[in-house]
């Protein structure tokens, strides 16, 4: 398996050492870390069963959890057979029902997984070893499509496009900005604010985890076709600008200098465009023409500077709202250190 560290080094997992355990990133005295695998689901009975029989093979000391989002089929019927510890959130989007999981659920570490079987779940103690062994925060699975139908050429170019977004503005990382697969460690769900409702619940994953500069990883993974009787709940229109809205926003408020400073400086520069000619034009004859663009400039002028303060005061907000983010994420112990 190949692994993606922060700064694009690809190195693999066989470099590692030992086998790909979670037992094995714990000492000889030091009891197993407890694994939660989380699955958010609605609607995905077809699916859901060969979910937990793969999961609960390849990570048998898991517990496993499926918090149903008002199903409508045999969800939670297929969830309970199959063996796993079945919870309900009523509010309706995938970011509710995260916040739910990850407010509920107590663990070491936490594998986060959709529930519609398009992710292999043979990879799970790679991803979770990982984690421990190298004590980060978040391992995610860049999605490589098996299919055309699996993960289709529109939505692999809106991902790349809205991942390079979050790339520029936070700093490289993470290729696979939507993946529904990771491994989280528990100070990183634990300090997680998870405001969002939708399916924009990713992109505030893995914002949260380049803002805090966290030690993170990413692995290639297969992505499997769904299966018969399983349909994506995406939109890909809608649900794309939601999750583009909520970059913008997101940036707004991590980098409030950067994009006020941008606002302030487009302002200046119409100012300046509007107002340099009558300036000149005042300094050869003493006289101010078309009064109008001489209001108007000095207007543009005055709400640049507005800008501009505005962008100092907000990033001094946000500054603090990242030391206490920071030291939250800090008051709670790294993988693999005990409690």
């Amino acid at each position: 398996m190949t692994v993606i560290l922060p700064g694009r080094i690809e190195i693999d997992t066989a470099l590692l050492g030992t086998p790909s355990k979670p037992e094995a990133a714990t000492g000889p005295n030091q009891a197993a870390p407890r694994v939660a695998v989380l699955v958010p689901c609605r609607n995905e009975a077809a699916a859901i069963a060969r979910v937990v029989a793969d999961f609960s093979v390849a990570l048998p000391n898991a517990k496993i959890y499926v918090y149903d989002n008002n199903s409508t089929d045999d969800t939670i019927a297929e969830a309970r057979r199959a063996g796993a510890v079945v919870g309900h959130e009523a509010r309706q989007g995938k970011g509710h029902v995260v916040r739910r999981m990850f407010a509920d659920i107590q663990a070491d570490a936490y594998v986060l997984v959709d529930g519609d079987d398009t992710y292999a779940a043979e990879i799970a103690p790679d991803m979770l070893d990982l984690l421990m062994r190298g004590q980060l925060d978040m391992v995610s699975a860049a999605r490589c499509g098996t299919g055309r139908t699996a993960y289709r050429r529109g939505h692999r170019l809106g991902n790349a496009l809205l991942s390079g977004m979050v790339c520029r503005a936070f700093g490289t990382g993470v290729s696979d900005m939507l993946s529904g697969y990771r491994v989280l460690s528990r100070r990183f769900v634990k300090s997680f604010p998870a405001l969002s409702t939708g399916f924009e619940i990713e992109t505030e994953l893995t914002v949260h985890a380049l803002a805090l500069n966290m030690p993170l990883a990413e692995v290639r993974a297969a992505y499997r076709p769904r299966g018969a009787g399983s349909s994506s709940k995406l939109n890909t229109l809608r649900d794309g600008l939601r999750i583009l809205r909520a970059i913008v926003m997101l940036i707004q408020q991590e980098r409030p200098l950067q994009v006020f400073s941008a606002c302030s400086a487009v302002l200046c520069g119409l100012g300046i465009g509007l107002g340099l000619p009558l300036i000149l034009h005042f300094l050869r004859t003493g006289l101010v023409p078309r009064t109008p663009t001489a209001v108007l400039s000095t207007g543009l002028m005055m709400l640049a500077f507005l800008s501009l303060v505005s962008g100092l005061i907000l990033d001094a907000i946000a500054r603090d709202k990242k030391e206490l983010r920071r030291l939250a994420y800090l008051s709670i112990p790294a993988p693999g250190c005990g409690p």
